[in-house]
């Protein structure tokens, strides 16, 4: 297979412009490979050529000169200047490559478009976008257009409706009971839509009680989906080995979370906590709540700067009426009236 013949069906493949950057990477040792040929040839031919311009005497003993290419590929240089070659030689050698590679397959593209031009062909290789792409010729576009508006939109499918067809495709002919229980819920509607899509059709109906109607896949399945027959659907041992294999992978790409135990000790004594505050009885509070109030005790239990006696509240000095500021209340602890 030739260099030649692979890039031109990599360009047929593919969706966006293929640049010489991307034919690099893919034939890199090909295209060096091909151009040493080359050169071998040039150089081949042209001595043929010079011994054929040139009598020789057959008494001088005379040979036809050695022609030696003048262009030496970069693989070769690197191999004479061997351990001697600084960075920057072997830097310079290393775009000389790689300007050779691309010399080569620009030389090759080039014979691609030039085939396609001179050729009566409907198609064309295109410069586009600073790559390279196959196209339809320009004196063809009615013609293709014309194909495009008789096609078919694209077909979407809904998961259920996908799952029907799939049951449908392999237990073929299937009746709807039948493919309900596969499925665990009801398929009647979901029959209906693959119907109208031309994607399943009716096999006559099974000789059992209620004669259900039978359904099967049409052509227009294999169709829209790339098959030439049914035994090209992949098997359920191959579907069963790609699902295990996904399983391993989510297995083995799923982070380990585990709690330190410092964090899962403070969790637990807040857990405790939580559970301490819950259990106790609201009457309780009532109660303690309703004993302070009448024996007066102070909630900040000596905290409070009027404070001589632990709980007992005290009455604060009183500040004359011209000390006091409009925005400052006097505060008294304990009920008016209670401990007179």
């Amino acid at each position: 297979m030739s260099l030649k013949a692979k890039i031109e069906a990599v360009i047929y493949a593919a969706e966006e412009p293929v640049t010489l950057a991307q034919l690099a990477a893919l034939f890199q040792a090909e295209a060096l490979e091909e151009r040493r040929v080359r050169l071998a040839e040039q150089a081949a031919e042209a001595a043929i050529a010079i011994s054929a311009t040139i009598a020789p005497d057959p008494g001088l003993g005379w040979e036809p000169p050695l022609m030696i290419p003048n262009e030496i590929t970069a693989a070769e240089a690197v191999e004479a200047e061997g351990a001697e070659a600084s960075v920057d030689e072997t830097k310079q050698a290393a775009r000389l490559r790689d300007r050779e590679i691309r010399d080569e397959l620009h030389r090759i593209v080039n014979d691609l478009i030039a085939d396609y031009a001179e050729g009566d062909h409907g198609v064309e290789i295109r410069e586009i976008a600073g790559g390279y792409r196959v196209a339809t010729k320009a004196e063809y576009h009615d013609a293709v257009r014309g194909f495009v508006k008789s096609l078919k939109p694209p077909m979407k499918l809904s998961l259920p409706a996908l799952e029907t067809l799939a049951v449908i495709a392999y237990k073929q002919p299937v009746t709807a009971p039948e493919v309900s229980e596969i499925r665990g819920v009801d398929s009647g509607g979901v029959l209906g839509s693959l119907i109208s899509r031309k994607l399943i059709t009716t096999a006559g109906r099974k000789h059992v009680i209620g004669r259900p109607i039978l359904y099967k896949t049409t052509k227009e399945f294999l169709l829209r989906f790339g098959l030439k027959d049914l035994n090209e659907l992949p098997s359920i041992e191959e579907f069963e080995k790609m699902a295990g294999e996904l399983a391993e992978s989510e297995i083995l790409d799923a982070p380990s979370e585990q709690l330190p135990f410092e964090q899962a000790d403070t969790d637990a004594d807040d857990e405790g906590s939580g559970s301490a505050e819950a259990d106790s009885d609201p009457e309780d509070s009532e109660i303690e709540a309703a004993a302070v109030a009448a024996i007066g005790v102070s909630e900040e239990s000596g905290t409070s700067e009027y404070a001589d006696l632990p709980g007992i509240a005290v009455e604060p000095e009183v500040k004359p009426t011209s000390m006091v500021d409009a925005g400052e209340a006097t505060a008294s602890v304990g009920q008016p009236g209670e401990g007179d």
